[in-house]
């Protein structure tokens, strides 16, 4: 059990994988409460339900680190804000008026926003393979948005859910490259208070929304779904993808996003009732192809 656990803590792509399959039940699950949690509602206690969970193991860890956390509570706080309060928040609006699959899809726009604020911030160049990992990912996801169709695809529009989510990815986009700053201190309390920060930021937008008329309906089922935002994609999953970006770094993590599409398909069919078609494995295949050339760790440049 204990060399199982070291294998994944040490395999980057095994951890992504996982993270993956729990943001992609997160935009299933966000879509299927829409109407029945409110946005910000569902932001809120995801980050406040993921703060509680995690600050028992978080702890003693946090103790010994707090000077550090302060020393640097800027760029806590941008850490926050770019890759837990904002980007949840706008992809839960967006939720309320557009379908699961086409947040899904857009999600693959994430590696090469990662890629450009990561040449912005620190001048960092993809290489072929990661370039053409991602045009090739890029051709899989309009494969499964345009079904298969050229004409489809000519005709695609945003819609108002559509922008929320392009939106959310841009800001989100900045958060692996700017992990590199993060302090040096132990993940477990880097996570803790960066969700602790972000639900505090979210407070007066959740205060406001409640303050409209916006309730919790639906019964336990919108509670169930409450849970699983704060539990698998939140503690679980930005544990799991800080220790990715520690290992591999934030380019090359940020390509992993191009699999959400692929278990949001099958999400899809196994909960939503959505029929899989051959397009949908045509675009999944590329998307693989994508990944594989994308993972691959750039050669060093010869001196």
């Amino acid at each position: 059990m204990i060399q199982a656990a070291t294998r994944l803590w040490s395999s980057a792509w095994t951890l992504l994988v996982l993270v993956n399959l729990f943001w992609a039940g997160n935009i299933v699950v966000g879509r299927a409460v829409a109407g029945q949690v409110p946005p910000v509602a569902l932001a809120y206690w995801r980050w406040t339900g993921a703060f509680l969970l995690a600050l028992g193991l978080a702890w003693p860890h946090l103790k010994r680190d707090w000077p550090v956390l302060l020393r640097h509570w800027r760029m806590m706080l941008l850490l926050a804000v770019t890759g837990f309060a904002t980007y949840n928040t706008m992809s839960y609006i967006g939720l309320q008026y557009t379908t699961a699959l086409n947040a899904l899809l857009m999600q693959s726009v994430l590696p090469v926003l990662v890629l450009i604020w990561a040449f912005a911030l620190y001048g960092e160049r993809p290489g072929i393979a990661q370039s053409a990992g991602v045009a090739i990912s890029l051709v899989g996801v309009a494969t499964i948005a345009s079904g298969g169709s050229l004409d489809a695809l000519l005709h695609l529009s945003l819609n108002r859910g559509d922008t929320w989510i392009l939106l959310a990815l841009a800001l989100n986009a900045v958060y692996g490259p700017l992990l590199r700053h993060r302090p040096d201190v132990h993940p477990l309390s880097f996570i803790v208070t960066a969700m602790g920060l972000a639900s505090l930021l979210m407070l007066p937008f959740y205060l406001f929304e409640a303050a409209q008329g916006a309730t919790i309906r639906g019964g336990w089922p919108s509670y169930a779904a409450m849970a699983y935002a704060a539990v698998l994609p939140s503690f679980v999953a930005y544990f799991f993808y800080t220790r990715s970006i520690e290992l591999i770094g934030a380019a090359r993590a940020g390509q992993s996003a191009h699999m959400m599409p692929v278990f949001g398909s099958i999400l899809a069919v196994l909960f939503l009732g959505e029929r899989f078609h051959a397009y949908h494995v045509a675009g999944i295949a590329l998307i693989g192809i994508g990944i594989l050339l994308a993972s691959r760790k750039p050669r060093a440049a010869p001196r």
